[in-house]
């Protein structure tokens, strides 16, 4: 047996799931681009529909961001006037960040968004649903 087997492409966990991750945001990009958003600012604003107003901290974790990454997203997404971060009155090192109303209506204008994706994807839903069990349980180990 070669002992540099291990280290084979083919034989890496995260190599498809890197390659995937590139592939579906590609698949996304042309929906997005209507909208002037990234990816990251697209699943950025999911979480921002789910929460209305969510503390900073708490949004890097749902996300699995950084403060270095979500930053500059949260201040694009603010310059779009999508949302609007702000210090509690309480304790100013907590930060705030809420959905304007224009990030409200912006949520009806990309709900068929997921659909197109999902009829971009040639597996079937329940291969789909599988998928998707498996690397949520994957992600929670992290």
């Amino acid at each position: 047996m070669d002992k540099y087997n291990k280290l084979k492409l083919e034989n890496q966990l995260c190599f498809p799931l890197y390659a995937l991750s590139r592939e579906v945001i590609k698949l996304y990009k042309p929906y997005l681009d209507k909208f002037n958003l990234t990816y990251t600012q697209y699943i950025t604003m999911l979480a921002m529909w789910e929460e209305e107003k969510i503390i900073f901290k708490e949004l890097g974790k749902k996300l699995h961001l950084d403060s270095g990454t979500l930053t500059p997203v949260l201040k694009k997404l603010e310059s779009m006037e999508l949302i609007i971060k702000y210090r509690t009155k309480e304790d100013d090192r907590i930060v705030i960040v809420e959905l304007t109303n224009k990030g409200r209506e912006l949520k009806d204008q990309v709900l068929d968004i997921p659909e197109k994706m999902y009829c971009g994807v040639e597996m079937s839903k329940d291969e789909i649903v599988q998928l998707k069990y498996y690397l949520e349980k994957m992600l929670k180990k992290f």
